[in-house]
């Protein structure tokens, strides 16, 4: 024994090598092994609310384990009807049935097999009494004003934690402060009573927070006798006061209790809260200070409470070990106590023994140490057995390790090392299992694995194996093992392949071999392309308020699709989808939206998409733009009548550079707070030299620039006054107006406040007749305006405006041209003739006046020409006088847009800016005839198998005498290619319509109908319409007036009309309420309604009606020769009833029945097949 002490070292340092051949690896359960314990309850307390009460105990191995438990170190029979047993594992349960108690105890679970015993640590079942405080008599307390007393609580044992409270009768708190303080253990102290603490209701309430239990002790009455005398002499205050002084003493401690004597131990374990109390009498009440002895208190852990009669040290560790001193004193004295404090722990582990698995013939060691105040004690078990009652041969044991040699299959077991000290035990299990079998692959065979290129492969080959086993691993088509640097195989078999290429795809093996033989499994590896991505845009810069957008496009493998997530984060922290409470900021898959940019949305942005197999991450840099900061400190030298220079120093510039500074200026008087812009600086100056005009008190400010936009102004420099001067400049845009004759209004823009230079601005104006040598007329003036009379009309004059002030003149005025007013010019143009172009067109001549007759700037001439009757007709027209002018001196003039085969009268003027001259002598001429307007309107109004018969209106514009109508038609098929034109020339004007006959049947015809003078035909109105069918109506309209139903029911409907006719006519005669008003409001006749709303009538030269919906005639209650002006009349004023040629079309505004006229003149009719 005292050599293998004394060669520990040499023990030691094989320990690595030892642990080697010992791997502490799971054994699968298909292997043989001894218990091992994977689940144990704490400690466990009965709360009398609970259902029942579970005490866990799980293990595993094989064979499958068997429990037993010890309750007190004595065995514990889990047959007992009382608990409740759970299969296949050692838990059970105590249903709370009010024999709880008979439980309480520590417990310890045993699970065994045939290799060994594993043993649990202890297991506490507590069973906690309900507190109560005892019932018992309490005595009045009495003392006299300014004595301590102590008022006991005494709390009942029971589950920490204990929470006490003192109160009164009607739950309010005893007040605590300097005076009054309760104790740890729930003792109420007075340093020195007063009259106001007497009450007969103190009450002790204990709280047991885990029980849900709160107890109060018996109230107890406290007295407190005043030691005031009467005193007829003395007043209260001064009795009060003698009788204190008589009571006041120096401080005497309380606590500790005086038995104590000046120092005591006080003993706290590693980690928790220390805490030390002081609490003196006196009078007056004593202060309590704090200081450790031959140290400083730990800083951040301390704290004093309790008006600092509590000292407090959390997480204590043991440097906090020492003396502490608390000291209470008055005025009167002082007095201390010492607290020697030990920090001591429970044991804890530093080396745990290891359970290993070993072949046959192999050694180890145990080792197992731990460290606590006091150290603990050690102890070895083998199996739950004292080590030294059930020795294994070979074994050396020490008190912190057992080492083993050519160990044997049967020295399998469960070693157990347990430390303890006073303040707790731990164990720990140690399996030693002495295992010899084939190596068992435990990844399944032919597993699929896979990765993407230039990412690491790792093909799994977990496996049990003892003795030790080598792992190998070959591609299946090569069966030779793989060598190269991208391969590596880890301990636990598993094989990594380095920067994966698509070469590597393929099938491999594992090969697994120990002393007992070999095996193998096969794995296949599969590799996909990698996942690529890019951030669009880079690096954007956003100006401030706008809207960000970043994209991020992704590509990967097919394969990887599904799997492909996309996520965006913001300097490393991931963004939540749409969180944002404002909706600022949208997140949709690849796309990622900021509304409304702020500076503190910039940052680095990542985009990452993560499949199964890999992830890539880019990023962009955005940078948020905004105006610039303004200008500051801004400082004014080289001071100067006319110049001053202005400093500045830049704001910030938000990540734009600063482009331009625009320096502004305020001191115009008439605009006092207004500022105008003085000068620009480029973005890298912060300096400028200003040119000043005169008589101005000058402030500064400087606005920045950059790409975003304007910086808000800086704060206004100090002011800077420039001395009067002179003007620098005459007044400009020197002009004349006159509205007399002679007048000579001359007008000119005043000099603006900063450009008067001084005080007393006026105005020196002089004139004179252009050319003339003669002396210029002068008059000064204050404001901008100057009236002068001349001796001619429209004369030139030069004329001259120069600035003065106070300082002095402006600089030597330049002269301008002007004239007098003008007058209207004094005579006529004489007409030379008129040439007629056409029925609508006239060429006119004039001779000009003389220069000397305009009497001012001639503009140009004039025509007026008048309608005064229709040769049509011979009606005269009223007078309507038409203005056309020409600008300029010319002789000539074009009149367009006249009446055809109409009679005018012109006459010609001159006009000046003044206005016009008088007219010449009026010149009579006529138009021609010309073609007419198209017809009205071209409506088919019957139809046949073959016939077809057409009506229309007269052209509103005649243009002269009405020879007749072109009739044209010709045959059109769906796709409206045009068949062979057929032409009728009518010249029976008596009535306006024509029965067309040998048309095919079921045919479709378009018709083209003109209206012809002497000069020709005018523009044609066209109309569609199809013929009928062979058979099948033919002669419908004319056969059905011969009908004999038809003729019975026209006599049915006369006969009905009579009778309501003749009702009405009574009902009216007797006063009835009947109004046909209201009827007709109420259900208009449709044919009623549409008289009313038609202008013209019906128009009809046969017993035939047009269909519902055909336009009806123009001619009623019109003759055919009318002006087509008078048509305006039945418009009411409203000329939108006419189109841009002036054909009427109120007829067919109302509505667009099937078969109606369009606006256009022409038509298509689509006539039923039944009427």
């Amino acid at each position: 024994m005292e050599m293998l002490l004394g060669g520990r070292g040499l023990i030691v340092s094989l320990i690595c090598l030892l642990l080697k051949f010992s791997t502490a690896m799971d054994i699968p359960l298909s292997v043989q092994q001894v218990p091992t314990i994977i689940k144990q309850s704490k400690v466990q307390v009965a709360f009398p609310f609970d259902e029942y009460f579970q005490i866990e105990c799980e293990a595993k191995g094989n064979p499958e384990p068997i429990f037993m438990w010890t309750k007190d170190d004595k065995p514990f029979d889990l047959s007992d009807s009382r608990i409740i047993v759970s299969n296949n594992s050692g838990t059970f349960k105590i249903p709370n049935e009010g024999h709880v108690s008979h439980f309480q105890g520590k417990y310890r679970c045993f699970a065994s097999n045939k290799l060994g015993v594993a043993m649990s640590e202890e297991i506490e079942f507590i069973v906690p009494n309900v507190p109560k405080f005892p019932k018992e008599k309490i005595d009045p307390l009495e003392v006299e004003e300014g004595d301590p007393i102590v008022l006991p609580c005494n709390p009942p044992k029971g589950l920490p934690p204990l929470h006490i409270y003192w109160m009164n009768i009607e739950l309010e708190h005893i007040e605590q402060d300097e005076r009054v303080y309760m104790s740890q253990k729930g003792d109420l102290y007075f340093a020195n009573v007063e009259e106001k603490d007497s009450r007969n209701d103190y009450c002790c309430f204990a709280a047991f927070p885990r029980l849900r239990t709160i107890v109060q002790k018996m109230p107890m009455k406290l007295t407190v006798n005043s030691l005031r005398h009467a005193n007829d002499s003395s007043s209260s205050t001064e009795i009060g006061y003698k009788a204190n002084s008589i009571k006041q003493r120096k401080p005497r401690l309380l606590l500790p209790p005086p038995e104590r004597g000046s120092e005591s131990s006080v003993t706290i374990l590693k980690g928790d809260t220390l805490l030390l109390e002081c609490f003196a009498e006196g009078l007056p009440t004593p202060q309590v200070d704090w200081n450790k002895i031959g140290g400083d208190l730990p800083k951040g852990r301390e704290t004093k409470e309790n008006y600092g009669k509590t000292l407090k040290i959390e997480n204590v560790s043991h440097r906090d070990r020492g003396n502490y001193r608390c000291t209470a004193n008055n005025f009167l004295g002082s007095t201390t106590h010492d607290f020697h404090v030990i920090v001591e722990e429970p044991p804890r582990w530093t080396k745990k023994p290891q359970s290993g698995v070993y072949s046959t013939g192999s050694s180890g060691i145990l080792l197992c140490e731990a460290e606590g105040e006091p150290e603990p004690t050690i102890k070895w078990r083998v199996n739950g057995s004292p080590i030294d009652k059930n020795p294994f041969a070979g074994d050396v044991v020490s008190p912190r390790e057992i080492s083993f040699t050519n160990l044997q299959p049967n020295h399998t077991a469960v070693y157990q090392c347990e430390a303890s000290n006073v303040h707790g035990t731990i164990l720990a299990n140690a399996n030693i299992d002495v295992v010899d079998v084939l190596p068992l692959i435990q990844t399944e065979d032919g597993e699929n694995y896979a990765t993407v290129v230039g990412y690491s492969a790792f093909l799994h080959c977990e496996f049990f194996a003892s003795p030790e086993a080598t792992v190998s691993w070959q591609k299946v088509e090569e069966a030779k093992p793989l060598e190269g640097r991208r391969y590596h195989v880890h301990e636990n078999g598993t094989l990594q392949i380095s920067n994966t290429t698509e070469e590597d795809a393929g099938s491999y093996s594992c090969w697994v071999e120990n002393a007992k033989g070999k095996t193998a499994v096969t794995a296949n590896l599969d590799i996909r392309n990698a996942t690529k991505l890019q951030v669009a845009p880079k690096n954007p810069r956003v100006p401030r308020l706008h809207t960000l957008e970043l994209y991020c496009e992704s590509t990967c493998d097919p394969h990887l699709k599904p799997s492909l997530k996309v996520s965006w984060s913001k300097n490393g922290e991931a963004f939540e989808i749409n969180a944002t409470e404002d909706g600022r900021i949208i997140i949709d898959g690849a796309n990622l939206t900021i509304s409304n940019v702020t500076s503190e949305d910039q940052g680095i942005y990542s985009c990452s998409a993560h499949t199964s197999l890999d992830s890539v991450t880019d990023v962009t840099q955005v940078t948020v733009l905004d105006v610039p900061d303004p200008p500051e400190n801004l400082q004014l030298s080289e001071r100067q009548n006319r110049s001053v220079r202005l400093t500045w120093e830049a704001g910030d510039d938000h990540n734009s550079h600063i482009i331009e500074y625009i320096v502004e200026f305020e001191g115009n008087k008439e605009e006092p707070g207004r500022w105008e812009e003085l000068a620009r600086v480029q973005g890298k100056e912060t300096t400028v030299m200003l040119s000043l005009a005169p008589y101005v008190r000058y402030q500064f400010r400087v606005i920045a620039v950059n790409e975003v936009g304007r910086s808000q102004p800086s704060l206004p420099s100090d002011h800077h006054e420039t001395p009067p001067a002179a003007p620098d400049k005459n007044p400009q845009n020197i002009r004349v107006q006159a509205s007399q004759p002679k007048e000579m209004i001359i007008k000119w823009e005043p000099l603006k406040s900063m450009e008067q230079n001084g005080p007393g601005l006026e105005y020196r104006v002089t004139w004179k007749p252009q050319g003339a040598p003669v002396e210029w007329e002068e008059e000064t003036v204050t404001n901008h305006t100057l009236r002068v009379m001349t001796p001619t009309v429209y004369a030139p004059y030069d004329v001259q405006v120069q600035a003065i002030n106070h300082l002095g003149s402006g600089p030597e005025p330049q002269s301008v041209i002007l004239y007098s007013g003008e007058d209207y010019p004094d005579t006529a143009p004489v007409i030379h003739g008129v040439d007629v172009i056409n029925s609508t067109l006239v060429k006119v001549t004039w001779s000009t006046i003389p220069k000397d007759r305009v009497h001012g700037h001639l503009k140009g001439y004039q025509i007026n020409w008048w309608k005064t009757k229709s040769l049509l007709d011979g009606r005269a027209h009223p007078k309507e006088v038409n203005i056309l002018r020409f600008s300029g001196q010319r002789n000539y003039g074009m009149v367009p847009s006249l009446d055809a085969f109409s009679e005018f009268h012109l006459t010609v003027l001159a006009y000046n800016s003044k206005g016009a001259g008088p007219e010449s002598e009026p010149y009579i001429f006529q138009t021609p005839e010309g073609v007419p307007e198209q017809p009205a309107f071209l409506k088919v109004i019957k139809v046949d198998k073959d016939t077809a018969t057409l009506t229309w209106g007269l052209p509103k514009k005649l243009n002269g005498n009405l020879t007749g109508y072109l009739l044209q038609y010709q045959i059109i098929n769906d796709t409206y290619e045009l068949g062979e034109l057929n032409d009728i020339n009518i010249t029976i004007l008596s009535k306006p319509s024509w029965r067309l006959s040998n048309l095919n049947a079921t045919t479709k015809y378009k018709f083209y109908l003109r209206a012809c003078t002497s000069k020709g035909c005018g523009k044609p109105i066209t109309e569609e319409s199809s013929t009928l069918g062979e058979g099948k109506y033919a002669g419908l309209y004319d056969d059905i007036s011969t009908q004999g139903w038809f003729i019975g029911l026209m006599c049915a409907i006369a006969l009905l009309t009579l009778i309501l006719l003749t009702v009405c006519f009574v009902k009216r005669n007797r006063g009835g309420k009947y109004s046909v008003k209201e009827k007709e409001d109420l259900h208009p006749d449709p044919e009623v309604q549409s008289v009313k709303d038609e202008t013209f009538g019906e128009y009809s030269d046969s017993d035939e009606k047009p269909l519902k919906g055909s336009l009806r005639s123009l001619t009623r209650d019109m003759q055919a020769t009318e002006s087509a002006d008078s048509l305006v009349q039945y418009g009411e004023g409203d000329h939108g009833l006419f189109n841009e040629d002036g054909s009427f079309i109120g007829a067919y505004a109302g509505s667009k029945e099937k078969g109606s006229v369009e606006s256009n003149g022409s038509s298509t009719a689509t006539f039923p097949l039944r009427a």
